[in-house]
Parts: C-alpha cells; sequence; structure tokens
C-alpha cells in the first residue's frame, strides 16, 4: 500500500519519509501541482536479508571486560591445555618417548 503526501509535508519530514522508504521498501507519493511524482527504492540493489535479522544483544555486561579476563583455562602457547585430561595424558605420552 502506498503512502501519500504532499510536497510541504515531504519539505518537512524529508529524511524521515526516505528512511522508511528504504526501510520498508513501500513507495511513496508526492503530490505537487496535482500531479503525482513517486519516490521507490532501487529493486536493482535489494536490501540484505541479513538486515532482516533481529537485533540482539549478546554480550551481557561491559566488552571491554573481556579483554581483561583470565583465559588461560582455555588456552595455552603450546596448544596443549584446552582440555585438561587430554593435555596430562599428551604429556605423560611425550615423556614416555610415545609422541613421536
Amino acid at each position: 500500500m502506498e503512502k501519500t503526501v504532499t510536497a510541504s509535508r515531504l519539505r518537512e519530514n524529508i529524511y524521515s519519509i526516505l528512511d522508511e522508504v528504504l526501510e520498508t521498501g513501500t513507495p511513496v507519493e508526492i503530490v505537487r501541482n496535482g500531479r503525482i511524482l513517486r519516490i521507490v527504492p532501487d529493486q536493482n540493489n535489494p536490501p540484505s536479508k541479513l538486515d532482516n535479522l533481529k537485533k540482539r544483544d549478546v554480550i551481557i555486561g561491559d566488552p571491554e571486560e573481556l579483554v581483561h579476563m583470565d583465559w588461560s583455562a582455555e588456552w595455552s602457547q603450546d596448544g596443549i591445555g584446552t582440555r585438561p585430561k587430554v593435555a596430562a595424558k599428551a604429556t605423560k605420552t611425550m615423556a614416555a618417548g610415545g609422541g613421536k
């Protein structure tokens, strides 16, 4: 369903009307001196499907705190340590000479 506005209303709210056309894809008709003009979104450049995804907050708290967290239990420099039991077993195997 197209929306119709006068040229005066368009002048007052040009940016909000343009944003509405871009967000909804619904054309807007402007009546000026008895003639009709139409603002329509470019069909050759449709909005991304990702733009339709619901915005979600995934970080609860201050994101800066992630930088200062102790990640040592999750990662170690030698690559062993993400799984304590596996790391212990691998260390024993290497010490016994079986890790070649």
